[in-house]
């Protein structure tokens, strides 16, 4: 049997889902290949959304009407806004999700698309017509079509690890994609192997909660989608424990069941979120780690304990576990274990995430080379919108990294590559305090609306949020003696009280929330520093072809031992080589162009 579709998104995870929504918003017809329809928008490690940097991601999503703020939302049953106490620019908009019911979500989101097909197979392998990729083989028919999104996660020949024990599977209980990987390789692909992991599932009735530290959701109204309306959920707690130094002995003694120091597992693992294992073995001098337990789900016992991924064995798992304050009689739901699978060199790609030299096939997520829910998303937006741009003969769309931690993300990729799984930090940003998770919508809604990817609803509510903004504006210079300035508001709107202070001017109203008041007085606050910020932009770009050999980089105040390293390692000829090591911020690129000015 044969079907045709504009195209086809292979994977049901955060970057297939939002690559299918994607390319249905701009008026393809869409198969959503995967081999469990029931398993679709599944979380497969923690059961969070946002974060630092990540949560940035989340938002510019949502900008283009993505799925995943709303889900988050709708399954969110803890609230917090991270690095609250440092400035805006940084906060990390973050929730814990209920599992069951950030699936539910998706999968209701997806199911709102009528030009969107949801198919249940296993792919069997690409059908390539000379340099062009022209659908897909399944157990069950053909798929033709003019665009392929390939976004498998972690599935593309899969190994789970738990201690000496390896099967093949991409999540636990679920099959790998073991064809397609072999094909892909068969068509010269520059292909790797990286890993992750995932933690025990402990059952939270087994918990001492009454000897932890509990932090509760934040009281303050915020969301991660400007569009969610509905009530909050029941918010939950979570708590932090920490390893001690008799956990550390037990992890220690147990290294030679460890896949990851028998040699079993060569693929790199994620250097921001290491096992505990690693951890033990590398900071030795530890006297503990930090771990949050974060609850599932409403209607569940399940509890994730952040912060202690493992591929022990589960027998050993239990008896570290069990020496953690507050877990001294824990029992585990699910051990933890390590996934090790196939990923594409993303430098193989250009910047609409397609591959050079097979036209009309795209990756998206952890085939990149990536790690983390918001990354996937952003990569499957970016490859869902411009397969069907392909598909329609229309142009690509671009994310420019100097509006979007998308564009930041996706020029990384494809320009620098990977040797460890990519997790998107806000040091990354050029341009970060202009790049904030408040402003998203300003910053990228109008090239959403321009390229049709919005549809009327959503369109409609950008629009009268950005009448609010423009009136928030207009209130503030009637009400201020002068027409209001970073120094002045600076003077008028800091400190503890500031929306407080704000209201005095400003009253917050349903057409004026606070989100949107606050934004506007962010953006004046910050305006003198990111007009300081793009004054460094163009004096890089000015300086990109200044020689570089006679420059010592161990003299240069603010470089770390790190990007010394690097800088010397590489010998760049001029700045603009140096702007492209991986590592070297454009802080640091500054600190190098004023040192090479003076000693030219």
């Amino acid at each position: 049997m044969e079907q045709a579709y504009d195209v086809v998104v292979i994977g049901g995870g955060h970057a297939g889902c939002e690559a299918a929504a994607a390319a249905a918003r701009l008026g393809c017809t869409v198969a959503l290949v995967t081999m469990q329809a029931d398993r679709i928008g599944a979380m497969s490690c923690n059961p969070a959304i946002g974060g630092i940097g990540k949560g940035h991601i989340v938002r510019e999503v949502d900008a283009w009407d993505g799925i995943m703020g709303r889900a988050a939302d709708a399954a969110a049953i803890h609230y917090r806004m991270l690095n609250r106490s440092k400035g805006v620019a940084v906060h990390g908009p973050r929730i814990q999700a209920d599992r069951t019911r950030y699936a539910a979500a998706v999968q209701s989101a997806l199911a709102a698309y009528p030009n969107l097909t949801v198919v249940e197979a296993e792919v069997d392998a690409l059908v390539r017509t000379g340099d062009r990729i022209t659908g897909i083989e399944t157990r069950t028919g053909t798929l033709v079509a003019q665009s392929v999104v390939i976004a498998t996660g972690t599935f593309l020949g899969g190994i789970l690890h738990s201690g000496m024990t390896a099967t093949p599977g991409g999540r636990v209980d679920e099959r790998a994609a073991t064809r397609l990987g072999q094909q892909l390789r068969d068509f010269a692909l520059p292909m790797a192997r990286l890993k992750t992991g995932t933690p025990p599932r402990l059952d939270g009735r087994t918990i001492d909660w009454a000897r932890l530290d509990r932090q509760a959701s934040d009281a303050e109204p915020w969301t991660m989608s400007p569009d969610t309306q509905t009530p909050r959920l029941p918010q939950v707690h979570c708590a932090v424990t920490r390893t001690n130094l008799a956990t550390h002995d037990i992890i220690r003694g147990a290294l030679d069941v460890s896949p990851l120091f028998s040699g079993r597992i060569t693929g790199s693992g994620p250097r921001y979120c290491p096992s505990i294992e690693d951890k033990v073995f590398r900071f030795g001098d530890r006297d503990g780690h930090q771990i949050f337990l974060e609850p599932e789900g409403i209607d569940t016992h399940a509890v994730y304990p952040n912060g202690i991924s493992t591929s022990l064995p589960a027998s050993v798992q239990q008896q570290f576990l069990r020496t953690i304050a507050g877990l001294e009689q824990v029992e585990i739901l699910q051990a933890g274990y390590a996934v090790e699978y196939d990923y594409i060199d993303p430098r193989a790609l250009d910047a609409t995430l397609a591959v050079t030299g097979f036209a009309g096939l795209y990756f998206a997520g952890q085939i990149n080379g990536t790690t983390g829910y918001e990354e996937a998303a952003g990569q499957g937006l970016v490859a869902g919108l411009n397969a069907a741009a392909h598909a329609r003969a229309a142009d690509a769309i671009l994310f420019d990294r100097t509006a979007s931690y998308i564009g930041v993300m996706v020029d990384d990729l494809t320009l620098q590559g990977v040797t460890e799984p990519y997790r998107m930090l806000t040091a990354r940003a050029d341009n970060r305090l202009h790049l904030r998770a408040d402003n998203a919508e300003v910053r990228l809604a109008p090239q959403a609306i321009a390229t049709g990817a919005v549809r009327a609803t959503k369109r409609h509510a950008i629009e009268r949020r950005a009448e609010a903004r423009a009136d928030v504006r207009a209130t503030l210079d009637t009400a201020m003696t002068h027409p209001p300035t970073a120094a002045t508001l600076r003077q008028s709107f800091s400190g503890p009280d500031a929306l407080a202070t704000v209201h005095t001017v400003v009253p917050a109203t349903a057409d004026q929330p606070d989100a949107i008041v606050t934004e506007i007085i962010a953006d004046l606050l910050y305006e003198p520093y990111v007009e300081r910020q793009r004054a460094d932009g163009r004096r890089l770009l000015g300086g990109a072809n200044l020689p570089l050999g006679h420059v010592d980089y161990a003299t240069i105040g603010g470089l770390s031992a790190e990007m010394i390293e690097k800088l010397r390692t590489a010998a760049p000829a001029d700045l603009q080589a140096a702007s492209r090591i991986r590592g070297i911020t454009p802080a640091a690129l500054t600190a190098i162009l004023v040192q090479a000015r003076r000693a030219a």
